[in-house]
């Protein structure tokens, strides 16, 4: 049982997952449309939340929330559906194979055991398609791979029902409406206004504002948590950045292509030059991230570093404010 389903790598998994299950129902749209339309960049900072013994930090917004804003802004209709019983989730998936529909579903990245072993923690926002089942195993088309590969039924179970934050029970998706007639350019407008919107919210747990709350917080986490802990900290911000979700400097360049297909679509050059903004705020993102790595790896020779870490995050969010103001303004 193997559908034909066309597997294409992408940056981000969400992102990856919803381009190729629409270009399967023959609607053809870039991984960075979808991040755009769906508005994928965000940053959160949730002190009270404590993940693996560090604050909560997030670059991105609730898993499935880009699909689901995206979906909405095109007129898509997607079916989501979670399984207390991991047999009655396997029944389900299996039925959607014999109907051939390939299948999103959302994992947890631990235990899969084709992921190489550097990549693996505790995370349970991954997505993935199912494309088919052969010889007893589930055909698998992970987006941040350059190939398909296989899960047994005992290993597909595992990563469905991952335990810890945002556990997944069972939770598949899949496209059951496109309509004929799209409007791309509406879509692209709403996606960049709620964009704009989150990122320069008044509150200080998102946006802009949450930056700049980490940015000032770093000082104070090595004056009164000591060095140890500081670090453990700073590395939490940084696999959020860069490893979980693709996250940070990552997402920005995605969102600066997105400006670029945007601007055409548009006729808005102001779009164009403002994806060069952003892609260069990215490169500051990925700078940050290299230098927090040193202090991390214990590699750091400058005097003053969490300081100096702290004037870096608050210069990236008086860059990005900036920028989402440009483009509210230009849309």
């Amino acid at each position: 049982m193997k559908l034909n389903f066309e597997h294409h790598q992408t940056a981000h998994c969400e992102n990856g997952v919803a381009s190729n299950l629409l270009l399967n129902k023959g609607l053809k749209l870039s991984e960075p449309m979808i991040f755009g339309i769906g508005s994928g960049l965000f940053f959160v900072y949730l002190p009270f939340l404590k993940v693996n013994f560090a604050p909560g930090f997030s670059y991105r917004p609730m898993p499935g929330a880009i699909f689901s804003k995206a979906a909405k802004r095109l007129g898509i209709k997607i079916k989501r559906e979670k399984f207390s019983n991991p047999k009655e989730a396997q029944t389900a998936l299996e039925r959607n194979l014999a109907n051939n529909i390939p299948t999103g579903l959302q994992v947890g990245v631990f235990n899969l055991t084709y992921f190489p072993e550097e990549y693996k923690f505790h995370f349970n926002a991954h997505n993935l398609v199912v494309y088919g089942k052969e010889d007893g195993r589930f055909l698998i088309s992970d987006p941040v791979m350059d190939y398909t590969t296989s899960l047994s039924e005992a290993e597909l179970e595992k990563v469905r029902y991952a335990k810890g934050a945002l556990p997944p029970k069972g939770h598949m998706y899949y496209p059951i409406f496109i309509p004929e007639n799209i409007n791309l350019e509406e879509a692209i407008k709403k996606g960049i206004k709620d964009t704009c919107k989150n990122m320069l919210a008044p509150v200080p747990l998102i946006g802009v504002k949450a930056m700049r709350w980490v940015a000032k917080s770093i000082p104070k986490w090595a004056e009164k948590k000591g060095t140890k802990v500081t670090n453990h900290y700073l590395g939490q911000l940084i696999r959020m950045q860069e490893e979980i979700g693709t996250g940070g400097g990552g997402f920005r360049f995605i969102y600066g292509a997105f400006l670029q297909e945007a601007a055409m679509i548009l006729k808005n050059d102001q779009l164009k030059e403002l994806s060069k903004e952003i892609t260069a705020i990215g490169d500051l993102w990925r700078d940050f991230a290299v230098d927090i790595a040193r202090v991390y790896k214990n590699r750091n020779s400058k005097s003053d570093i969490y300081n100096q870490l702290s004037k870096s995050m608050l210069h990236i969010a008086d860059l990005e404010e900036a920028f989402y103001k440009k483009l509210r303004k230009a849309i």
